[in-house]
Order: structure tokens, then sequence, then C-alpha cells
């Protein structure tokens, strides 16, 4: 089974990228081929600063190495260093429907969100199907969010298995754990665009302010605090365990504390759960040569993977 997933580096990596994305990522190398792409050419429909990209391209890879992939068992990669992407997209535009990319909701969300109306935002979703489409993937873990993007691909690789024999494998998707999502700062989902994220790897002081300044009612005191829809409680239960959960759940409810209580708590639970991978962190990224190493030969790996599907694609359209 070979699974495919991306991650865009629009930022630096959050809490919540790591709960949604990136620890199921981890433990599916287990399972299976792993491919594992950073995003690079789907993040300029919004990122203009070069430094920006490259910094924070390099960042993601340095964190999900030290959050636990494993470059033995799963393939890390730039998807810009994989040539035939951008190819392979402009052949598939050629055959995608323009209706079908109308219905995409995700584009009329961010136009919404006040993005520019450019042609790459509006075609995402074919790069998308390059990027799944080049490596014969067998499943992809997406949020229910992007299952439409997914369909789009199955419906364009149909079309050129319509149109020139048996090219391309059919991708399954993989709902992921709708459960995993994040609260940000402001209790609604952890998200760049949103500007309410608490990054993985902050230092102690910018972390714990992060923390502390994460939204709350004006519950006083000593009344019980409301559980559901709490920020605090959605990221506490993801860093603690089920009996510090239990215990704060339980104070929630008591009163007696006040909110400045439980930011502390909660701070000490995200803190320690990523201690050691804050430790790795710091062995990595103090090996440049080594993170640059993985990622050539990640793109090395995933470029054998796409020739031959490059090379029948290409005899069966009529190109060289």
């Amino acid at each position: 089974m070979r699974i495919l997933s991306g991650i865009q580096p629009t930022g630096l990596p959050h809490l919540g990228n790591y709960f949604g994305m990136m620890k199921s990522a981890i433990e599916l190398q287990e399972k299976g081929e792993a491919l594992y792409f950073i995003a690079d050419l789907h993040a300029l429909t919004t990122v203009r600063d070069a430094e920006a990209l490259r910094h924070n391209t390099r960042e993601i890879a340095i964190d999900f190495l030290a959050c636990g992939l494993d470059p033995k068992k799963a393939c890390l990669f730039r998807q810009s260093d994989i040539t035939c992407i951008p190819e392979l997209s402009w052949i598939l535009s050629t055959v995608t429907p323009m209706g079908l990319l109308e219905r995409c909701h995700s584009y009329k969300d961010k136009l919404a969100k006040g993005l520019h109306a450019s042609l790459g935002l509006f075609s995402y979703p074919v790069l998308m199907a390059a990027d799944i489409l080049a490596y014969d993937s067998d499943v992809v873990p997406v949020g229910r969010d992007q299952k439409q993007h997914l369909e789009v691909t199955r419906d364009i690789a149909v079309k050129i298995n319509e149109l020139y024999g048996d090219i391309f494998k059919l991708p399954q998707s993989m709902i992921r754990d709708e459960s995993a999502a994040i609260p940000g700062t402001d209790g609604a989902k952890m998200s760049k665009s949103y500007g309410n994220t608490v990054e993985l790897f902050l230092e102690e002081a910018p972390l714990r302010k992060k923390i502390m300044a994460i939204q709350t009612d004006s519950t006083p005191v000593e009344s019980p605090k409301p559980v559901e829809g709490s920020a605090i409680l959605g990221i506490y239960r993801h860093v603690a365990s089920s009996t510090d959960y239990a215990d704060m759940e339980t104070d929630f409810l008591a009163g007696g504390k006040g909110y400045g209580d439980f930011k502390k708590r909660l701070f000490a639970g995200v803190w320690e759960y990523f201690a050691p991978m804050r430790a790795e962190r710091v062995r990595i990224a103090s090996d440049p040569g080594e993170v640059d190493h993985i990622l050539n030969e990640g793109a090395k790996r995933a470029t054998e993977i796409a020739a031959p599907v490059m090379d029948r694609l290409r005899k069966a359209i009529g190109l060289r």
C-alpha cells in the first residue's frame, strides 16, 4: 500500500498540523510505503516572500523528522524537486472540465477569506491531482474539507483512462479522525489563515504567552466553567493523560479555579508532551547537511516512482 500526503509551508507547523496530519502520517509509515511531500508549489498561491518560503520548507522538514518521521521508512521530499509535477498538472488540466473546478467549495471559501482570485488558486485541485497520480498512490489521508479534491482527482484520472487507456491508478481516500481537530487561541479551528496558532517548537516564554492569551469567557473564578467548546480543554485532551484531563474537566465543573490556573496547567502539558521532540529537533537542526541529504534522497526516490507513470502517460498521449 502506497500512502501519499503533503503539507504546505505557509508558516511554521503548529499544534493543529501535528495532531491533524503529522502524527497520523508518522503512524502510517509503519503500515505501508509512505511518501510525504512539502507542498512549496501549492504555497505559491499565498506566500510571496522567497526567503520565508525557503525557511518554512526547511523548518517543516526538521519538525517532521523531530516528531518521529523515519527517512528509512518514509520518503520526505520537496514538491518542487519533482520536475514532472508541473508537466503532469498541465496535461491533466487539458482534460479537466471547468465545471468540475467551479464546483469546488475550497476555492469559494478562500475567496471569501480575501485571497486573490488567481488561476493558481482556482486550479489548485489539478496540481493536487498531479501530486497524487504521479506516484500510483493507493491511499491519500485527507480531512473532510479536502475529500472533494480527492474526488476531483479520481474524476480526472477516469477521464484520462477513458481517453488513453489504463494509465492511472484510482486512489482511495482515508478520512482523518475529525476528533483530532485542535482549537486555536480564539476557539475556532487552529489555522495559519486565522492567525490563531500555537507553533510546535516555540521557546518557553513565547509558548507561555500564547497559551495565556487563549480567549475565554467572563465566568467568575468561583463559578463552574463551561466544558463544551472550551479551547483550553480542546487542546489539553491531546497532550495530557486521561487522568489529568479528567481532573481538569472535574475542576472546570466544580468552580473555585480561574482560567489562569487552567492555562498554566495547559502550558505545562504542552511543554512536557513535546519535550522529547524538542530535544531531537535541536540535534537534527545542528546538522544541516543531514537534512539536505534526507530531502535529496527523498526526491530521488519520488522521481524514480513517478518516472514509469510519466513514461506511459507521455507515450499514450503522443509526447516523445
